[in-house]
């Protein structure tokens, strides 16, 4: 949790953030293989010949080989300016116009008591149907974000800069007869569905724990048996029989 305030022209809104989004893969710890002992990383210094405590540890930048500047936590902190501590506005878009290639962290932002501000600009969201482009600090990252309203809750959403965002350049389309556009347009059809996060299960996951539960009660883990698609080359072919098996 982290207390900050959304600045909005002289309008000030003390609130809160917290991150939405929790990493659910299960977590395994590095055994050695002879004694099943759990792995330690130990901090080393090659040159002073010992291992280092993380209050021995500051960050420094390479800028030639083996020369190095540092830049302490205070140094880092006085870079920051005042409003970057707050949530601030510049303006207000279309949530339509941001290509969602350019998210990247989710937060819930919310206040500890009632405010009328915060419930004002909430339903001021809500109204104009826009969201608020900010500019915030988290941690010692500068970053835009989006302030956008998902049904009763303010969510900000970190962005990426373009040039952190790598698209390689498009290949060149390749010709397709109409027939084969309408079979695959009808094969979309067919497959129609609402979007409902609930059913979107982790496989994956799941099959891990399972795994591990039958591993717990002295069980094997076999390998499933995979059912071999027939491969067929012929796009007019493969789009007809996909159709005939939705």
């Amino acid at each position: 949790m982290k207390k900050t305030s959304i600045s909005f022209g002289l309008v000030n809104i003390p609130v809160v953030i917290n991150p939405i989004i929790k990493n659910n893969d299960v977590s395994f710890n590095q055994l050695h293989k002879k004694c099943l002992s759990r792995i330690k990383y130990v901090k080393y210094c090659p040159h002073c010949k010992k291992d280092v405590k993380q209050s021995d540890i500051i960050r420094g930048y390479e800028y030639e080989k083996d020369k190095y500047i540092t830049i302490s936590d205070e140094e880092f902190n006085n870079l920051k300016s005042e409003d970057e501590k707050t949530i601030e506005i510049v303006g207000f878009i279309d949530l339509k116009e941001i290509d969602p290639i350019y998210y990247e962290k989710s937060y819930d932002v919310s206040v500890n008591s009632k405010s009328k501000a915060y419930s004002l600009f909430k339903d001021a969201l809500k109204v104009s149907k826009k969201c608020a482009l900010a500019k915030t600090v988290i941690g010692t990252k500068f970053y835009y974000v989006i302030l956008r309203l998902n049904e009763n809750n303010i969510i900000m959403n970190t962005l990426y800069f373009q040039e952190e965002v790598m698209i390689p350049e498009a290949i060149s389309d390749s010709k397709y007869t109409k027939k084969e556009l309408d079979l695959a347009i009808s094969l979309i059809n067919s497959l129609k569905m609402k979007f409902d996060p609930f059913d979107l299960k982790d496989e994956y996951q799941d099959k891990i724990k399972e795994a591990i539960n039958d591993k717990i009660d002295g069980k094997g883990i076999k390998k499933p048996k995979v059912k071999r698609e027939k491969s067929i080359k012929d796009l007019m072919t493969a789009l007809e029989m996909s159709l005939k098996n939705v």
